[in-house]
């Protein structure tokens, strides 16, 4: 009985296989590393470096000098140097060269051998020198540490280029084409009709054209030059000896009087030529026409013509100077004077109008004077909160901010789906002036704690009619009902005066402002501006739901896929249109099948759509934007907000179920002032929208209506039953669900 109790029972095979994995699982896992613990590697790692340098510069000083010692032996033995020349005396059988270095390859008679003895003794020389400047404190980087850093950034720049290559496919389709070579190979047969000064026969110096006068008659007094008035005065007293003095003192004291008063009233003079203060009722009237400038509200102020008469902190203009704002936007020189004033606004401007610094400017002049983030602070939530629809306008918000943000020392953090909580919460340890989200996930953050809004007092609501379209009411509501209501201005038409909202509600606080931009107006928007916004003015640049100017629209009749392939293909090897160049589909299935479709053709395409995770979207627009891709093939959630610089091409591969899509999709292209071609597939299941793209093709400037849509049966009436047609995606956008903004 003893033996068999004192025996050892064997482990559990299980338990071993279980402790096992769970250390493997442990140490898969990253480990969080504090900051100072990782400064504390890192200066191991470089003094580890350090020292296994100077062994190797000590190995190779010690191999130097042994040679050293070899050399001066042999120069004992025959080679004794007086000043620069060696002495005839101790002279070797050979001769050494005394010509240039470069002759001494082309010795004879064995002066090679003795060549090499002499460049080996200089380069010993140049090494001991090397060693004294360095024991000296000089000389403290080498040349193989120059090759070193050459070699590591090729290094580097081969891993980036493999990783690239591995993550985004190999480049294809690059351009050879060299508009230098060409102008070569044409110049030879290109016949020039430019001028040739030899052949010219005038004679400019001709004294007959030298004293020519230009003719007086026909200018009135305000049109005139002084010279030109005295000339007229000379004429006068010349025409006329008997009274032609007297007349012509008469003109010269009303020629001035007619200047005074043209100076004092400022007539005949545009409003770009005058002094701020020298502006009149009728010259902003005519500055608001030109820049297509609507207002309305109590108390609105003018708009800004330069940004040196913007009222901006000197710093913040240095800032725009910096960033590339040279001239200010229409929707910028008419919101960014409300908003200064701490007034609520409403800004309804067309897509890609520069709507996103015409509110962060005045934003960062807003918590500029509230107190600092710091301990007692930082956890009572950010003081400017901007809500946007989708997941790329936030994060486009989010790198347009942190661009003025950065420089004046505030925080800027975006909260957005498809990133875990747990991230989004350690992005906020330390508190952020401004944070950026959509709806749905900032609605989970309040729910779970993450974050509490005790001391917001600025709130943007960007494309608010987007918002309302994806179902976002409830989650808006929820959010504007979670800001504190002692910061709430009032009702009344104090909420119209600056200098009252201006002031301090209690302490720190101030009234909370609160701004909407947005392209169109449902009844839904307007019933939460009229909920949460106090007196707001409004500012309205254009029509309303219009197509800008820039944009020219194409409309084809094309039915079936087949077909519509077909002419796509023949619009893309055209060569019109350059990359980067968006087609738009409906469904999210046939963004897949068309990206397919023209990879066949020979074109590199991305898509992008609801079913894409958050890094294959940000990867896709990278990609774009680099010009590493040149087509993106997208459903209506690359519609709006998402900024593609130079889109020379919108394709609507399937017209969208609504104009207001269709407005916003074409806004892709003919952004920031330059101009941008759309091209329309049409079949018989858009006859629903053919009236509306009817009428907004028919208000722009450059576009012209074709002859088979003005005909069209349903293009002469609107349809009378409500509501279109909805897709997986939402019916050109929305459907995506109210949660962050999962779409």
């Amino acid at each position: 009985m003893s033996s068999d109790t004192s025996r050892r029972v064997p482990p559990d095979l299980a338990a071993l296989l279980r402790k096992r994995k769970a250390e493997e699982e442990l140490a898969a896992k990253p480990r969080f590393i504090p900051k100072k613990e990782r400064e504390r590697l890192a200066a191991e790692k470089r003094l580890k470096e350090e020292e296994e340098r100077k062994q190797k510069e000590e190995a190779a000083r010690s191999k130097n000098g042994s040679n050293t010692a070899n050399g001066y032996t042999n120069g004992a033995n025959g080679y004794h140097q007086n000043g620069d020349s060696y002495s005839s005396s101790s002279r070797p059988p050979q001769s050494i060269p005394t010509g240039p270095k470069a002759m001494r390859g082309h010795a004879v008679n064995g002066d090679d051998d003795r060549s090499n003895v002499v460049d080996r003794n200089d380069r010993r020389d140049d090494r001991r020198d090397d060693r004294r400047d360095d024991r000296r404190g000089g000389n403290k980087r080498g040349p193989e540490n120059g090759h070193d850093d050459d070699r590591k950034a090729k290094m580097e720049k081969a891993d980036e280029a493999e990783l690239r290559a591995r993550y985004m496919g190999p480049a294809v389709n690059q351009s050879t084409f060299s508009a230098k070579k060409k102008r070569k190979r044409t110049a030879a047969t290109k016949f020039n009709f430019d001028w040739d000064p030899e052949d010219d026969t005038s004679r400019p110096f001709d004294p007959i054209y030298a004293s020519r006068q230009q003719p007086l008659t026909g200018l009135s007094l305000s049109e005139m030059t002084p010279e030109q008035a005295r000339q007229r005065a000379e004429v006068i007293r010349r025409s006329d000896p008997e009274t032609g003095e007297e007349r012509a003192w008469q003109f010269v004291e009303q020629y001035e009087r007619v200047k005074q008063h043209a100076e004092r009233k400022n007539l005949g003079k545009h409003w770009s030529e005058k002094k701020l203060e020298d502006m009149k009722e009728r010259d902003w009237r005519i500055f608001k026409e030109n820049f297509g400038i609507a207002t309305k509200g109590g108390a609105i102020p003018n708009p800004m013509r330069s940004w040196q008469e913007s009222n901006l902190p000197r710093r913040l203009l240095d800032i725009v100077a910096d960033v590339g704002y040279d001239e200010p936007t229409p929707i910028q020189r008419a919101a960014i004077p409300i908003a200064l004033q701490a007034r609520d606004l409403i800004g309804v401007a067309v897509t890609g109008s520069g709507k996103t610094a015409a509110f962060l400017l005045p934003l960062l002049v807003y918590i500029s004077d509230l107190p600092p983030l710091a301990e007692f602070n930082k956890n009572d939530g950010p003081y400017a909160l901007i809500l946007a629809p989708t997941r790329e306008l936030v994060q486009q918000i989010e790198s347009e901010a942190r661009k003025f943000a950065g420089p004046l020392g505030f925080t800027v953090v975006s909260i957005v789906g498809g990133h875990s909580l747990e991230e989004q919460a350690f992005a906020l340890r330390n508190g952020a002036e401004i944070i950026v989200a959509t709806p749905g996930r900032l609605v989970d953050c309040l729910e779970r704690r993450l974050l509490v809004f005790s001391q917001c007092c600025y709130v943007i609501m960007d494309e608010a009619d987007r918002m309302i379209d994806q179902g976002f009411e409830e989650p808006l509501t929820k959010i504007l009902d979670a800001m504190p209501v002692t910061n709430e201005k009032p009702d009344t038409e104090d909420a119209e005066n600056p200098l009252l909202m201006s002031r301090y509600v209690g302490g720190k606080d101030r009234y909370r402002q609160t701004m909407m931009y947005t392209a169109t107006m449902p009844p839904l928007v307007e019933k939460i501006a009229k909920k949460y916004l106090r007196r707001p003015a409004i500012v309205t640049i254009g029509n309303a739901g219009e197509a800008v100017d820039t944009v020219e629209q194409r409309v084809e009749f094309v039915s079936g896929e087949d077909k519509r392939k077909k002419r796509l293909q023949e619009i893309l090897n055209s060569g019109q249109f350059k990359p980067p160049i968006i087609v738009f589909v409906n469904i999210k299935r046939n963004c897949d099948m068309v990206a397919r479709d023209i990879k066949g053709m020979g074109f590199s395409a991305v898509t992008l759509h609801g079913s894409k995770t958050q890094e294959q979207r940000e990867a896709a627009l990278a990609s774009l934007r680099s010009g590493q891709t040149d087509i993106l093939v997208a459903t209506d959630l690359a519609g709006r907000g998402i900024d593609v610089p130079d889109v020379s091409l919108v394709v609507n591969f399937n017209m969208a179920m609504s104009i207001e899509s269709y407005t916003h999709r074409i806004g892709r292209t003919g952004r920031a002032g330059k101009s941008g071609v759309a091209i329309t597939f049409l079949g018989n299941e858009d006859n629903d929208v053919l009236y509306d793209l009817r009428q907004i093709i028919s208000k722009s400037s450059i576009s012209k209506v074709p002859e088979e849509l003005r005909r069209h049966e349903a293009a002469q009436s609107k349809p009378t039953r409500g509501g279109s047609k909805k897709t997986d995606e939402g019916g050109g956008g929305g459907g995506f669900g109210g949660k962050g903004g999962q779409w």
